[in-house]
């Protein structure tokens, strides 16, 4: 697949824009730019004196969104500028402030990978296709899923596979990639696949979608680190937003989700003094709050349109 064909349709885009209440004259970022289709959809709300700065670990997506994002200014004439990073949102504070900018009026992390990432299959993400084991978000990352799968313990192997999959055959699974690797290492997708097939009983392989789901799932976020990743952005994030800043989180599955909640009620309620205190003595304050308490997922005519929509939920905070 060429670079210009880097395809992916952004889920919940009405939702984001809407919340995020966007100003013209802003600063707005967007720490997953894919392929721009967020990105082109804030942009278009930008004029004069309006930035966007939109980062992406992985190469191919900054190069088509630059495209993309030239041919928005083109088509209004606004005025508006926008930049382009290639590097991890996890370190959005740096970013900004290698560019002299202080807060921002609105950041947007869309998160998990882009449908040109699953559908492109030299990548390795997908276990649809039969490919070299990658899985690697930035390409210039030295750790790939074959390195997981073929380096670590039949333990960390498990513990992994676990927690990130939330697979209940994960020890089976893990026991059975060693006893394989002893043979040969797991070089592919399609081997993996069949190890899995092999390691979960027959009847539980019916149920709950393709068995290797959360095993590729968990091998991803542990190349990649998502997880750690995106508990330092919010962090980072909320600090940075300008007060009646917003910061929009698109989750899609429940590590992601239960991360992003946690974070958000502790910026909400920062207190850490005992519960049984009848005031608070430690003089942290609440940031801000939570617009969309309990998430927004795709309708029914986005799902028609995107399946891959189904598990999307998007959650908002607006700072004080």
């Amino acid at each position: 697949m060429a670079m210009g064909e880097f395809s992916h349709i952004p889920v919940l885009l009405g939702e984001c824009v809407d919340n995020l209440e966007i100003k013209p004259d802003g600063i707005y970022v967007d720490g997953t730019v894919g392929g721009g289709g967020h990105s082109g959809a804030i942009l278009r709300k930008l004029g004069e004196g309006g930035l966007l700065i939109g980062i992406d670990r992985d190469a191919e997506a900054i190069e088509a969104a630059g495209t993309g994002l030239e041919s928005v200014l083109r088509e209004t004439g606004s005025g508006a500028r926008f930049e382009l990073v290639h590097d991890n949102f996890a370190n959005i504070a740096r970013i900004c402030k290698d560019r002299g900018i202080d807060a921002v009026d609105g950041i947007l992390l869309d998160l998990g990978v882009s449908s040109h990432q699953f559908d492109t299959p030299e990548r390795g993400f997908s276990y649809r296709f039969d490919a070299p084991l990658d899985m690697r978000m930035n390409r210039e990352d030295k750790i790939t899923a074959a390195d997981v799968v073929n380096n670590y313990s039949e333990r960390e192997l498990a513990d992994i596979i676990f927690r990130f999959g939330e697979e209940r055959w994960a020890k089976r699974i893990a026991a059975f990639i060693v006893e394989r690797r002893k043979k040969e290492p797991v070089r592919t997708t399609f081997q993996l696949v069949d190890i899995i097939k092999a390691a979960i009983p027959k009847a539980a392989r019916q149920e709950g979608g393709h068995p290797a789901k959360r095993t590729f799932q968990a091998i991803r976020i542990e190349v990649n680190g998502e997880l750690d990743d995106l508990a330092n952005a919010i962090e980072d994030a909320v600090e940075l937003l300008k007060p009646s800043g917003v910061l929009e989180i698109i989750t899609f599955h429940s590590l992601e989700e239960g991360i992003v909640k946690k974070l958000f009620k502790k910026a909400e309620n920062p207190c850490e003094c005992p519960p049984e205190f009848p005031v608070c003595v430690c003089g942290k304050k609440p940031l801000g709050r939570m617009t969309t308490r309990h998430g927004i997922s795709a309708t029914s005519e986005e799902l028609e349109a995107n399946p891959r929509a189904a598990s999307a939920k998007l959650r908002v905070f607006k700072k004080f």
